[in-house]
């Protein structure tokens, strides 16, 4: 199957057929020489399909395939640039554009503060940019708007500033800014920014479980899922999973129910909270404002919290998360965390291993996953945390406590919430950081970012069976 028609881009499409190829090779158990042909498989012939020539296409497929193989060990972060790939935006900074009509008054040269500016014999502006510094005045008082702001994708992507253009031109990430939320992932529109997959370490597990190993493969699935696999049935879903070897499925928004209760009553004591359920938002506050750390929720993710529910129960077991968050990814190496989650797979990655396995999910029945509070699953949203701990303040008598939540939604809001948290002047006494926007459903490692996803996380979330949280804690069996 080749299912060309679930990605939003042409670039996920093409990272999909890589992963795809990348996992069927594995489950073949083919070496690695095998593994680094998969660029000719996919560019047959000497006809390009998307660069200058086929050589070079093979070449940067060569790159991808070694991140969908687990990219480079000594790298710690899991977003990679493919160097060869990027080099064909323009050069970031202000440019003077065609629309510079040569006026007299000058204004652009007048207000530059290091005389970057100089006329030719038609009186058109020029800009030199071994002066200019990039303050953007010029742009301000031309007359004409003919000064622009030229922005690499990348760059306007990433609100954290970890992206910068090196001496060759091409993207650099700076790992101690990088919060791996993978938004410059998603922007780029040559897919030279790639994380890296894990997806054999999963494929592994499955074959070992599949051949004897005494440990149960469990699926967590993020409840974002029910905005995805739009061509299919979510029951559809949770069967191809078990068809590709997980014994069992659980909601990852059973742990967003235990989160709320222990986030809520955690809010009361301490008085004042950030969420904990966001890996790239908690590690932002880490690394943009380390004095706000003391200030994280100490509860584990819904993740992470559920995960170690399931090992409590089966210490053998094997968890692997399903969800839309390339952060998730970096969350899993946390010493806190990685006793237990195993793997993280994104859901562009669960369609590259489906098809894999040539499981086309809309023949099959339905099947069920472990079923969660209608407050567990709106954590896939901006503002269902929020709307959580404000319902586990209430079933758990604490009501009396005056929540007032500040919902962020991407890291610009967030920005904004932890600096008046800093000045001492934001007004609330919670903060709810989602690094993307929207909430998790507009994950990088999404198959579609579009703006129905919301209505289908609702539509999905009014279908629990429990709709408190305490109903779906005390009925949890795993």
């Amino acid at each position: 199957m080749d299912n060309k028609r679930v990605f939003d881009t042409k670039v996920q499409y093409l990272k999909y057929k890589v992963l795809r190829e990348v996992a069927r090779a594995s489950w073949s158990n083919s070496l690695l020489d095998e593994m680094l042909d998969i660029p000719k498989k996919i560019v047959p012939g000497k006809t390009p399909t998307m660069r200058c020539c086929v050589y070079k296409e093979r070449a940067i497929l060569a790159e991808r395939v070694k991140l969908a193989m687990g990219g480079d060990k000594n790298n710690p972060n899991i977003i990679e640039v493919i160097d060869i790939a990027c080099d064909e935006c323009p050069a970031a900074g202000y440019e003077v554009t065609d629309s510079c009509r040569g006026c007299l008054a000058n204004r652009c040269e007048d207000v530059c503060p290091r005389g970057a500016i100089s006329f030719d014999h038609n009186h058109a502006a020029h800009i030199d940019k071994s002066k200019c510094i990039e303050c953007g005045r010029c742009s301000k008082v031309c007359p004409y708007s003919a000064i622009t702001n030229r922005v690499r994708p990348c760059m306007n992507a990433c609100k954290v500033k970890a992206i910068r253009i090196n001496d060759e031109g091409a993207a650099a990430i700076d790992n101690d800014k990088c919060i791996s939320c993978g938004a410059c992932v998603y922007q780029c529109p040559f897919g030279a920014i790639m994380d890296k997959s894990f997806m054999l370490d999963v494929i592994d597990l499955i074959k070992k479980s599949m051949g004897g190993s005494e440990y149960k493969m469990y699926a967590v699935v993020a409840p974002s899922v029910s905005s995805q696999f739009t061509y299919a049935k979510l029951g559809q879903v949770i069967k191809g999973l078990k068809e590709l070897g997980f014994q069992a499925v659980v909601e990852a928004a059973l742990g967003a129910d235990l989160v709320a209760y222990s986030e809520a009553k955690e809010l009361t004591e301490k008085g004042f909270l950030t969420s904990s359920c966001c890996p790239a938002f908690v590690a932002y506050i880490r690394t943009a404002f380390p004095e706000l750390e003391e200030h994280i929720s100490h509860n584990l993710s819904p993740m992470a919290e559920i995960a170690r529910y399931i090992k409590g129960v089966e210490p053998a077991s094997r968890v692997v998360f399903i969800g839309p968050c390339t952060a998730k990814k970096a969350e899993v190496k946390l010493k806190t965390v990685k006793p237990y989650v195993d793997a993280v797979l994104t859901f562009e990655e669960l369609q590259a291993l489906f098809d894999s396995r040539d499981i086309d999910i809309t023949t099959l029945d339905e099947d069920v996953p472990e079923d969660a509070s209608y407050f567990g699953r709106i954590f896939a949203r901006s503002g269902g945390l929020s709307d959580a701990v404000a319902e586990a303040l209430k079933e758990q008598g604490l009501d009396s406590f005056d929540l007032s939540a500040c919902t962020c939604s991407g890291i610009e809001a967030c920005r904004t919430a932890l600096m008046k948290k800093k000045r001492n002047v934001l007004a609330e006494n919670f903060i709810e950081g989602m690094a993307c926007e929207g909430g998790c459903i507009g994950g990088a490692g999404c198959l579609t970012h579009a703006e129905r996803n919301r209505a289908q996380v609702d539509a999905y979330c009014k279908d629990a069976a429990d709709k408190k949280i305490s109903d779906a804690i005390a009925g949890l069996k795993i």
